[in-house]
């Protein structure tokens, strides 16, 4: 299976307050995380990140959570990747790391990107735009065809790509 995520900013502390998360605190947050992607992701599975999986956080933290987190992972960098340039930081914990990535998924095309953006590579085709970035769950994009899968409008679990193509194509 496929699965995507964005934002979950490991070691945001002020994460939960600005976002409304519903943790106690980063320990709280980062089980629920680990456990929620654990709960449906596989170890032959691949996720794609879609940025901002740490904040804040050392290369040394980076590794210890992608230890824990199922999955072949895919990143395509957010504004808050700095723990990429840490010299203790593992790269070989990704499978590769790009801005952005057009995935080919049954008949369709899934354009990956941090940012929400207005057109996208085969916008006129069967496509479809997955970003992150908009913590907002009151944003709304307006092309029913791009959609936030970061971790705040997801109830913090990654989202399969059936459910992308399904929600993204079912008036088709």
């Amino acid at each position: 299976m496929i699965y995507f995520t964005a934002d979950p900013h490991f070691y945001h502390g002020n994460i939960i307050r600005m976002c409304e998360r519903p943790f106690e605190g980063l320990d709280d947050m980062h089980t629920a995380l680990v456990t929620n992607w654990n709960a449906v992701v596989g170890m032959l599975d691949e996720v794609y990140i879609l940025g901002d999986l740490v904040y804040k956080g050392k290369g040394s933290q980076a590794n210890e959570i992608l230890r824990m987190l199922k999955g072949k992972k895919y990143l395509i960098r957010g504004n808050h990747e700095k723990y990429l340039n840490d010299k203790d930081f593992d790269c070989s914990a990704f499978e590769w790391i790009k801005d952005y990535h057009v995935l080919s998924y049954k008949d369709s095309r899934f354009v990956l990107f941090h940012y929400p953006i207005l057109e996208w590579e085969h916008y006129h085709r069967k496509s479809v735009h997955l970003f992150g970035h908009v913590h907002s769950k009151k944003y709304r994009h307006p092309e029913d065809r791009a959609i936030n899968i970061g971790v705040d409008n997801n109830c913090f679990f990654p989202v399969s790509a059936e459910t992308i193509y399904t929600r993204a194509f079912a008036n088709l």
